[in-house]
């Protein structure tokens, strides 16, 4: 006999847990999210989930108090009987914090995946992860989408034709990039930064030639929009038609709307997997609603994930 699929979300990742069960064919299950006069949380699910395969969908924007949400609804679920706790976290926080680059720093990314595993989480689902290597922090499945199935369609409906040409902001999203270079036939560039310190850059030189191409620059989040503007400035400089960007994570804090809005950048390509705080004319959302449903549906049909990626 086939688990029930119930669906539930965290207070903030709502908007985007709603598109996801409307496209999985069902509505997001009932559940009570208190929080007392001090901040403290308090979670209640109003249905049965026992025997079910429930799918708890929660991002960490800001990451403090939803990562606690969410593993306060992973031990709800658990002591409520769920067959299976999956843990669909689109937006991975702390994804940065994936190494140990100076002395006596913590690994964020793994306080992350112990805090989501000790709470009893039978597998995670998130998408385009700082590092890919993140997913060995875990000792459960991890399902780690590829936004790219959202991404290329949306570029190839671009015709930009041969000029097209991607760029990496820097020498850590080369494989990132390179893959789009590969699904498109096209070359790529570099854009070299060095960091004075964290969300500051000091310099930054470009790998390539771009002259006369139109430059699509590929990352995984923009978070103050400090280095994608800057690249981008850099390109144009050197020579480039038009440079637009794609990144599947829009954090975009401080000075973020405003560097995009000021920037040469023809636009922005995020996902929705943090909501807009503002709108802005240069800033382009596609949804990834979809591609989680089909996700989910994979995972409980155990078909293949990988079939999903270009």
């Amino acid at each position: 006999m086939t688990p029930t699929v119930k669906i539930f979300s965290g207070t903030e990742s709502r908007y985007f847990a709603e598109k996801v069960a409307a496209a999985y064919g069902t509505t997001l299950g009932d559940l009570t999210i208190q929080r007392f006069s001090d901040g403290e949380v308090s979670v209640h699910f109003n249905e049965s989930v026992r025997g079910c395969e429930v799918f708890l969908i929660q991002s960490t924007f800001p990451p403090a108090d939803n990562l606690m949400e969410l593993m306060l609804l992973v031990d709800a679920a658990r002591r409520a009987s769920a067959h299976k706790v999956i843990v669909v976290m689109p937006y991975y926080g702390y994804a940065r914090q994936d190494r140990k680059d100076k002395p006596r720093v913590s690994i964020g990314a793994k306080v992350m995946a112990n805090a989501i595993q000790s709470v009893g989480a039978d597998r995670l689902m998130t998408c385009d992860l700082h590092a890919g290597q993140i997913q060995g922090f875990f000792d459960i499945p991890v399902d780690h989408l590829d936004g790219s199935a959202i991404f290329v369609p949306y570029l190839r409906s671009l015709n930009l034709g041969q000029d097209l040409i991607f760029a990496s902001p820097d020498v850590g999203g080369v494989v990132r990039t390179r893959s789009f270079a590969k699904v498109f036939g096209v070359e790529m560039v570099v854009c070299d930064k060095h960091r004075k310190r964290a969300n500051e850059i000091a310099s930054m030189q470009v790998i390539g030639d771009v002259e006369g191409m139109d430059v699509v620059l590929v990352d995984d989040l923009v978070d103050t929009a400090g280095t994608i503007t800057k690249a981008a400035e850099l390109l144009k400089a050197k020579g480039a038609k038009s440079v637009r960007a794609i990144a599947t994570h829009g954090v975009l804090s401080g000075p973020a709307y405003e560097r995009i809005e000021n920037s040469v950048l023809e636009e922005l390509v995020i996902s929705d997997t943090i909501p807009l705080k503002h709108e802005s004319s240069k800033i382009k959302v596609l949804t990834f609603s979809d591609l989680f449903a089909r996700a989910i549906s994979n995972v409980v049909t155990h078909d293949s994930i990988s079939s999903l990626f270009i």
